[in-house]
């Protein structure tokens, strides 16, 4: 019996500008049995400078994203630092980090993720492994979802891993291969809308669940032509701009009537997809804690809802990075080719290494 312990910082930063999820983790492997256990774990909020800035990527030059890049990934050195200093972190093989999505237009054969620069490195003085979805994508692949070879390996008990957070995606296992996608977006959505109500969030949904349909609205949702699209298939704010926010626009609904049709729209997408009865659904991401959207879900659904500990529902993304990089420094399979569609699984990401260890 072989074991070896990783000791890892994982780091992640999704579409819903939440903030920076960081943890401190262990990953043991024993004869290909995995377990891990998070010792720390902290989201950075984003400033509202950084918020608009992060939210914007998509209208910006090459240029002006190679400018942002480098001030992004100075930053999250900062914040990554700050992280090891506060938690009297010692002992780390290396840090993990997904950086922030800016382009992913897989089907042009583009995605860029920024801070995954050598200051990284530097400036923290410890290896880092990042930049995981650009050889994908080169591959032929989408480039995304990642997170289902965690799911595959950490969280083996569940039929179904469903993640809410900017966008739902799922991942599972049929006839021997693990597939995943994204469903449709959440928070993306949810959340731009009540911030014209300058608010973060809408709490536990209570301001969508004052709501009423708008049933002209939700057919036009529910009929987007991506619903229909074989996996493996992914989502981005690109997508969002040019499909969701021009759909909704016209009707000049009220903030409330907004957010009620869309968390309607979104149990049901779900639901298409968690058709099964007695399989366990694990559910994660910031949109567990919208009590509204996850009764809708249950009420169309058949499936079994579990939602685990709170470490998990916001750092399983931030704690499966962490897994990717080991797997790449053990040079074996962190992407699949049955979930993003690539002509082959393969190791992905790039290894920094500080240029004092050069």
């Amino acid at each position: 019996m072989t074991k070896f312990t990783y000791k890892v910082i994982g780091v992640m930063s999704g579409t819903s500008l939440d903030g920076i999820d960081l943890i401190y983790a262990t990953y043991d492997v024993v004869d290909a049995h995995w377990d891990f256990k998070i010792h720390d774990a902290e989201t950075v909020k984003y400033s509202a400078q950084w918020k608009l800035q992060l939210g914007a990527l998509v209208n910006q030059s090459m240029d002006q994203l190679q400018d942002i890049d480098s001030l992004y990934s100075k930053y999250l050195a900062t914040v990554i630092s700050t992280f090891i200093k506060q938690h009297h972190i010692k002992d780390i093989d290396f840090i993990a980090s997904h950086g922030h999505t800016a382009l992913h237009q897989p089907k042009q054969g583009v995605t860029y993720q920024i801070g995954n620069l050598q200051v990284l490195a530097d400036v923290l003085n410890e290896k880092v492994i990042c930049d995981f979805r650009v050889q994908d994508v080169e591959f032929g692949g989408q480039g995304a979802p990642l997170v289902p070879i965690g799911d595959r390996l950490l969280f083996k008990d569940f039929d179904y891993c469903l993640n809410l957070g900017g966008f739902a995606n799922v991942s599972f296992e049929s006839k021997n291969k693990r597939i995943a996608f994204d469903i449709c977006p959440v928070n993306i959505v949810l959340n731009y809308y009540v911030s014209k109500l300058n608010l973060e969030y809408d709490d536990k949904g209570k301001i969508a669940s004052t709501g009423q349909v708008n049933e002209a609205l939700l057919f036009q949702l529910n009929t987007l032509r991506f619903y229909n699209e074989q996996a493996p298939k992914s989502l981005g704010l690109e997508w969002v701009e040019l499909n969701i926010f021009p759909l909704i626009e016209p009707y000049k609904l009220e903030t409330k009537d907004i957010l009620r049709t869309f968390i309607e729209h979104v149990a049901i997408q779900v639901s298409r997809i968690l058709t099964e009865s007695n399989t366990k659904v694990l559910v994660t991401g910031g949109g567990v804690y919208n009590d509204f959207l996850m009764d809708r879900i249950s009420h169309f659904s058949k499936s079994k809802i579990v939602i685990p500990e709170n470490e998990i529902i916001e750092f399983k993304e931030a704690l499966i990075f962490g897994l990717l990089g080991v797997l790449k420094e053990r040079n074996e399979v962190n992407c699949l080719k049955s979930v993003t569609g690539a002509n082959q699984n393969h190791s992905s990401g790039k290894r920094l290494i500080p240029k004092n260890l050069n």
